[in-house]
């Protein structure tokens, strides 16, 4: 039997047909819908094997949601049962977010959904502005790197971006556990794979755009094709846009969204930060001062002045937070609630700090595991004003190689010691990583290179002197080690405690 798209809409709306994507997974009377495979898109689009909708109706599915294309080759190979009915679309991951909408209830979702789009800075924005809405007394709801959480409810998260039905239930939750506003951080990979179908952005935060995932889109134009697909390919009426207008990728996006509002930030001094009220106003931002104890920003934005002082360290930071301030202005936040931000303690994992009061150092744990990302961390410390800077880097196993020796490059460039070790080797030889690093360090000042990462740790605290930043880059918020295809417990943060209580 053949169905169309409409049709199916409207038996689904009637009878709460459940939705199913892996046919291991199929049900009773499911809809199976059969995706592509999680692959680049600019390498084409390719299914998988034409069997596993046989599996899905041997399962129970009764309806299957294909490519026309995939229905010729499934009854050339399969028997047509005539209980079963297709349903041919041109894309199925767009015609999986169509029907996630009614089989979760979000479609019309009466709940804002803000995006935070960008290589380096999605989970500190994103955090930012939970921080902020919980400070006004609202009900937040965040989805990202490091956690699915919201008002009764906390998971680690596997993926930065969930697939698309865990994504939909995830907002059918948030709205029955009456959030206000739900923060997404959206990685490259979701929105090539569309796995955010069916869902309209209110807002989006655009942080920057540097090498990294080059192994999955190949060149930095897919890379940046794929973020921007959330500004140009998903509008929504009056959609508030705020875009980092230093990054070169950034401009690029403010060309092409002329309704977005841009955010600058200046060094010290070296701005005019006119606040002449304009069509299309402009937030500037300049550091006033960047130390140890953190940063003081002036801002400038359609007339009006401020500053705002807070506990982050580095201009990274400050970039997130104009970032954050961009869009919450456009939100209707005033520039009093602004300043709730001043309070911000920080997020698991990002630059975040471990203080030896007895010899004055500062353990910096961060999620870096980019070239740029390096950069950042490291001269956000320099600028700061510790003495020395030394760095325990390393890069994962089984992802982009290209990328090792311009990590390798960014800690000897800006890092007065720096300590080799292992990342998540996973599948590769550890040492082999490291050879692959070892390139980009021949003008370190200083290199030691110890493969096991927990030896590496107690040897930086043996290294490390007073007035020292110790960054630990690489693995932020996370846990484990992956050795192998097998996670094992391990925790930077915690090493570094057990050594400083000896």
């Amino acid at each position: 039997m053949i169905r169309t798209f409409s049709d199916l809409i409207a038996l689904m709306e009637k009878n709460a047909l459940s939705l199913a994507t892996d046919s291991r997974k199929a049900e009773e009377n499911n809809v199976f819908v059969f995706l592509p495979l999680a692959q680049s898109s600019h390498k084409g689009i390719q299914y998988p094997s034409i069997g596993f909708i046989a599996d899905a109706i041997k399962n129970g599915a009764k309806y299957i949601v294909l490519t026309e294309e995939n229905y010729t080759n499934f009854k050339n190979e399969y028997p047509l049962p005539d209980e079963i009915s297709f349903t041919f679309v041109e894309n199925t991951r767009s015609a999986l977010g169509e029907l996630a909408q009614i089989a979760f209830g979000t479609k019309n979702y009466p709940i804002p959904v803000l995006a935070v789009i960008g290589t380096n800075g999605k989970t500190t924005s994103s955090y930012l502005l939970e921080h902020l809405y919980k400070s006004c007394g609202k009900n937040p709801a965040v989805l990202g790197t490091v956690s699915y959480h919201w008002q009764g409810h906390f998971e680690d998260a596997p993926l930065t971006t969930p697939d698309c039905l865990t994504l939909h239930k995830a907002l059918s939750d948030i709205k029955k556990a009456h959030c206000d506003v739900v923060i997404m951080e959206v990685s490259s990979h979701a929105l090539d794979q569309n796995r955010v179908a069916g869902i309209e952005f209110d807002g989006a935060i655009f942080t920057n755009l540097t090498q990294d995932h080059l192994d999955y889109h190949e060149n930095m134009e897919n890379y940046f094709q794929a973020k921007a697909k959330i500004f140009l390919e998903m509008p929504k009426k009056n959609k508030a846009m705020s875009i980092f207008g230093n990054d070169t990728y950034g401009q690029r996006l403010i060309d092409l969204c002329p309704t977005a509002i841009p955010f600058y930030l200046h060094p010290k001094g070296s701005a005019d930060c006119s606040c002449i009220k304009t069509d299309t106003p402009i937030l500037h931002g300049q550091l006033k001062a960047n130390s140890p104890q953190g940063l003081v920003i002036e801002h400038c934005f359609n007339g009006e002045k401020w500053e705002l002082s807070t506990h982050l360290v580095g201009e990274h930071n400050a970039c997130n937070i104009l970032g954050v301030e961009c869009l919450a202005l456009q939100l209707g936040f005033s520039i009093a609630d602004l300043q709730k931000l001043s309070t911000f303690a920080g997020v698991p994992g990002r630059l975040e700090r471990i203080y030896d009061e007895k010899k004055n150092i500062s353990y910096f744990v961060d999620y870096a595991h980019t070239p740029d990302a390096l950069v950042h961390a490291q001269d956000a410390l320099r600028k700061a004003g510790f003495n020395r800077i030394v760095t325990v880097f390393g890069c994962g196993g089984d992802r982009d190689r290209t990328k090792r020796p311009l990590m390798g490059k960014a800690v000897a460039e800006a890092s007065d010691i720096v300590i080799l070790t292992s990342d998540n080797p996973r599948t590769e030889n550890p040492e082999q990583i490291l050879d692959d690093i070892m390139p980009g360090l021949v003008t370190a000042k200083e290199v030691h290179r110890i493969a096991n990462r927990k030896e590496a740790l107690q040897f930086a605290t043996k290294t490390a002197q007073n007035g020292d930043a110790v960054l630990i880059a690489g693995k932020g918020h996370e846990t484990y080690q992956i050795i192998g295809k097998t996670k094992h417990h391990f925790s930077d943060q915690e090493i570094i405690k057990e050594e400083l209580c000896k």
